[in-house]
């Protein structure tokens, strides 16, 4: 197989830029990258990180994942309109009582979250299908799964994506076209420090008083804990993600952190969906002693992994 073309999407910062700069440096040179992003102007961080790989293995695209006109001028600029590989990882969160988000904000999210993937794929698809050939891979979340506290919108929004995405699979296939969906758990990122600052700082008056202080003494902090027992970098997301896309058999679902799989395999362990409602609620709200000693053995064992 020659050079393959990826298109990656929302590489300002992030996920994003660390899938784009590691599949440009790859050792034995299989990519092509065209690397998008809105703004332009916010190029520099990841001209930082391509290196020597800028302008040779790495170009740079203005791409807006929220208007079909901008994605079709970027993939009508490829030569051929070829995309060998989809990466959309473009994507905004939010967190809160649901009280205090507005429609518009949501809508907004939506927008780009779910109906930016469509808007690719729906672009790519086309010619992927003529080819007889191609990979869609998508930046999902483990929220796609399994819906947590005070991240119903967001979480909705990736339940969307992981439902579109396992529909489209099986038509996908017939033109020899796979997807995969990359779900990581927490994510260091300035993306998720953003979201938390702005949480920090969030009007509650729209909510109840026992609400919103769930939300700042329960739910900030033990978010903060998860984070720093169970966060990945965003390298480590990007190295993931080059395995799927070098994998000969690609597969549907990828959780890039093992570490968090015990918590998605709740799940699938009650189809009644009561064992992950009364865990996760006694963990939060009862058994705070528990969960410091579970997050302490899975910090001990994160970092075990990474020595390996």
């Amino acid at each position: 197989m020659g050079t393959r073309r990826v298109l990656v999407t929302g590489c300002s910062s992030g996920i994003g830029l660390a899938v784009a700069a590691r599949l440009a440096k790859d050792e034995l040179r299989r990519f092509k990258v065209v690397a998008t992003m809105r703004d332009l102007k916010k190029r520099g961080p990841l001209e930082k990180a391509a290196g020597d790989s800028l302008n040779k293995t790495l170009e740079i695209k203005e791409l807006d994942a929220c208007c079909e006109a901008s994605i079709k001028e970027c993939v009508n600029s490829l030569p051929n309109r070829r995309v060998d590989i989809l990466v959309s990882n473009a994507g905004v969160g939010m967190i809160g009582p649901l009280e205090c988000q507005s429609i518009p904000a949501m809508k907004e999210l939506f927008d780009t979250n779910f109906f930016g993937l469509v808007r690719l794929v729906k672009e790519v698809l086309p010619d992927m299908k003529q080819r007889q050939s191609g990979h869609i891979v998508v930046m999902s979340s483990v929220m796609g799964i399994q819906g947590l506290l005070f991240n119903d919108v967001y979480s909705a929004s990736k339940f969307a994506v992981e439902g579109f995405c396992e529909s489209l699979a099986v038509q996908a296939l017939k033109f020899n076209i796979k997807t995969t969906l990359v779900e990581p758990g927490p994510v260091i990122t300035e993306f998720e420090r953003k979201v938390y600052e702005d949480a920090e700082m969030m009007d509650l008056s729209e909510t109840d008083e026992e609400t919103a202080k769930i939300f700042r003494e329960v739910y900030l902090p033990y978010s903060k804990k998860v984070f720093t027992s169970l966060g990945q970098t965003t390298e480590e997301v990007a190295e993931q993600t080059l395995k799927v896309i070098t994998a000969k058999d690609p597969p549907l679902r990828h959780q890039t952190n093992r570490l968090y799989t015990p918590v998605t395999a709740l799940k699938h362990a009650d189809p009644t969906g009561r064992l992950p409602l009364d865990t996760f609620y006694k963990m939060i709200f009862k058994h705070d002693n528990v969960l410091n000693a579970t997050l302490g053995v899975l910090r001990m064992l994160q970092r075990k992994t990474g020595k390996k």
